[in-house]
């Protein structure tokens, strides 16, 4: 069956492409000597993240416990969940996660310790804890330094809590243009992170673990001394906004497949999807195939502007758009349409769909 045959707005993730691209990724950590924990975040679909491990992921990194339910209900069992894990419910939801599941929870405040280390003493589990450091991002995050070793010494005295490491994110520094710059930037963000890392070690805590990197920063987090594992995700599709702000060079696996339902004038094309198919929070979608002046999305529709006046496309033809932001976009259908060479292969659920909890 052809993507053409397809009843739209569709999802539509291109798998030569796709693969390529974590085949890409996973050497770059290769090469540089640090495991793969990519997020899921950006897809929140079982089967490709058991791509992600069958190339060579150690396990995956999830922003919710949601998330972390359903790929753990999927048997995938080395999960990060690189946040605060925090209040009775959730606490509860994460102590009832199968004994096979070797999570690990971010944490980064004693409160939060105390919390977690009492649910888990009442169920008899020893919880894998990593500390958040704030690398310069300034969201959550224990400072750096000797506040990180402080905590370190708080979860020590929990025999029902493991700590394993540091996580942390440099987000602040992807959007930076200048490379030189950005560069020296990541440097210093991360440094932050493996330096309290050093600290923890020299206080005779384990430090298995340093985690950051997404793919704002895969040039750059794979290649600095000390870390351990990178969290980056969204590579593998490579939207526009990757693409555009973040110079990433690969190519663009996910599209949405829509319909022409208007052409009110020459150079204006109406089509069956807008901001409920298709985010622009971060970046607009980009047509394929088309010579275009300007998009605009609405609630249901999106209003092509022509460069020049054209006869085509038709009502009723389809036209594809490259992803804006894969986060915010996958989210919004039930459903990703896997393809190879245009003829549909799989349909895959999005399983960790509204798992926002």
């Amino acid at each position: 069956m052809s993507k053409y045959e397809l009843d739209t707005p569709a999802l539509l993730v291109d798998l030569d492409v796709m693969e390529a691209n974590i085949a890409h990724v996973a050497a770059v950590c290769r090469a540089a000597g640090v495991d793969w924990r990519p997020h899921v975040k950006s897809h929140k679909t079982v089967e490709i993240a058991r791509k992600q491990i069958a190339a060579g992921a150690i396990g995956v990194t999830c922003a919710k416990l949601g998330e972390a339910e359903v790929l753990a209900a999927a048997g995938i069992t080395d999960i990060l969940i690189a946040n605060q894990i925090v209040g009775d419910i959730k606490v509860r939801r994460l102590m009832a996660l199968p004994e096979k599941t070797d999570v690990i929870v971010s944490v980064d405040s004693a409160q939060n310790v105390a919390e977690l280390a009492d649910a888990a003493k009442a169920v008899g589990r020893n919880l894998r804890v990593v500390i958040e450091v704030n690398t310069g991002m300034n969201r959550s995050g224990a400072e750096p330094g000797a506040p990180v070793v402080a905590l370190a010494g708080i979860i020590a005295k929990r025999p029902s809590l493991k700590l394993v490491g540091v996580m942390g994110w440099e987000a602040h520094v992807t959007a930076i243009a200048d490379q030189v710059v950005k560069a020296k930037a990541v440097a210093d963000a991360i440094a932050l992170l493996t330096s309290s890392a050093d600290a923890c070690r020299a206080a005779g805590h384990d430090m298995s673990i340093v985690s950051c990197g997404g793919t704002g920063t895969l040039l750059y987090c794979v290649s600095q001394l000390g870390v351990t594992e990178v969290q980056v995700g969204g590579a593998i599709f490579n939207d526009e906004h990757y693409r555009t702000h973040y110079g990433i060079d690969l190519p663009c696996a996910l599209t949405v497949l829509t319909t022409v339902i208007s052409r009110p004038n020459p150079t204006r094309v109406i089509l069956d999807a807008g901001r409920k198919a298709m985010s622009n929070d971060m970046a607009l979608p980009r047509p394929l195939g088309l010579n275009v002046a300007s998009v605009k999305l609405s609630a249901e529709h999106a209003q092509i502007e022509l460069a020049v006046p054209s006869d085509t496309p038709h009502i009723g033809d389809k036209v594809e758009l490259v992803v804006g932001y894969s986060d915010t976009t996958i989210h919004l259908h039930e459903e990703i349409v896997g393809l190879r060479g245009g003829e549909i292969e799989s349909v895959w659920k999005v399983a960790g769909r509204g798992k926002i909890k």
